[in-house]
């Protein structure tokens, strides 16, 4: 069995904890440190290492490469498995690594778009990991320090700060209403499991972020998932692989905000936006007449529509011109290879 260096990086930060005044009322002294030690130590143990290999002709391929690796965490006696979506998104082959280096086979259980979510379950027995419990953002107070751990070749943990909670919209075509963000940064933060002093399991490791306060401070740190998403969809993900909110429309268009506006960066191939001649640099003013200003407005009206084919009406500006542009939508989930099990 390896050495596991993590350990001191969590007693580390126990007794500063312990011994330093708080710099936040947050993040108050441990009445017992070694409780959390135990704690933390435990719920690192549950962390394992996902290695995937999508299938040939995968179109997700071209963004996110065939070959994945990042972090899960065990959250069910089963072997069922908590990481990010992104890394098993069509995927062929699925193998979880274990602390003690032993390679095991997987297979998807679920994906969620809505979320962002991704359910694994290994194929084998995972002898001696314990499951995490679920713990909520709404326990936690921004200040307060929080582990990350990465699973794998390179395992390890970080201890960091929260420091903030607040809505996302990403360019994808995604938007949850909470996420945690935190700093100073983990490396490979793809699936990785956050944890609050507890042991508790807090969100799952998504995005690396330039500046993770949104005020143009440039605070590197990153964009985690948090887990009270999940609780409500665990038991459908786990029956049907996805969930209801996950089968919405999907245009195909990667936006970002530029000074109140919703500009187009890329347009996906073969898809609705495609077909309809937007392009990258378009202006997308309002969605069925209704204008919006932001990635969440925009979202907000594309979502409104109850199927995911319903007939989407865009005003769009291009160059100088301001175009009516007649979309229908497509089920996003329909244009993946569906990794066996799904």
């Amino acid at each position: 069995m390896r050495t596991r260096p993590w350990i001191h990086t969590i007693v580390s930060a126990v007794l500063v904890l312990g011994l330093a005044p708080s710099s936040s009322a947050a993040t108050p002294p441990p009445a017992d440190p070694q409780a959390m030690i135990q704690a933390l130590t435990k719920a690192n143990a549950a962390v394992v290492g996902v290695q995937v290999t999508a299938a040939d002709g995968a179109r997700s391929a071209e963004t996110l490469g065939k070959e994945r690796r990042g972090s899960g965490v065990v959250i069910g006696p089963d072997g069922l498995i908590l990481t990010i979506g992104y890394l098993m998104v069509e995927a062929q082959s699925i193998e979880v690594v274990t602390q003690d280096n032993r390679t095991v086979p997987a297979q998807a259980v679920a994906y969620d778009i809505a979320t962002g979510f991704g359910l694994i379950r290994s194929l084998l027995p995972l002898r001696g990991i314990a499951p995490v419990s679920l713990g909520s953002h709404r326990d936690l107070a921004t200040g307060e320090t929080v582990m990350a751990a990465v699973g794998g070749s390179d395992a390890d943990v970080a201890m960091t700060q929260l420091v903030s909670k607040r809505p996302f919209s990403g360019y994808w075509e995604y938007h949850i209403d909470t996420a945690l963000f935190t700093s100073p940064p983990i490396g490979n933060h793809s699936g990785a499991p956050l944890f609050n002093q507890r042991g508790e399991l807090l969100g799952i490791g998504s995005l690396f972020m330039g500046d993770v306060m949104g005020q143009n401070r440039r605070m590197p740190g990153n964009m985690f998932v948090p887990v009270d998403l999940l609780k409500p969809i665990l038991a459908e993900l786990q029956r049907t692989g996805s969930t209801r909110q996950s089968h919405r429309p999907w245009l195909g268009l990667t936006s970002s905000e530029q000074g109140g506006r919703v500009q187009v960066v890329r347009v996906s191939k073969d898809s609705p936006a495609q077909s309809a001649g937007m392009g990258a640099g378009d202006v997308v003013l309002a969605v069925d007449g209704a204008t919006v200003a932001t990635l969440e407005e925009f979202y907000r009206k594309l979502w409104a529509h109850p199927n995911a084919d319903d007939e989407i009406m865009l005003t769009v500006l291009q160059g100088a011109q301001v175009k009516t542009v007649t979309l229908r939508g497509v089920d996003r989930m329909t244009t993946m290879i569906k990794p066996a099990g799904i």
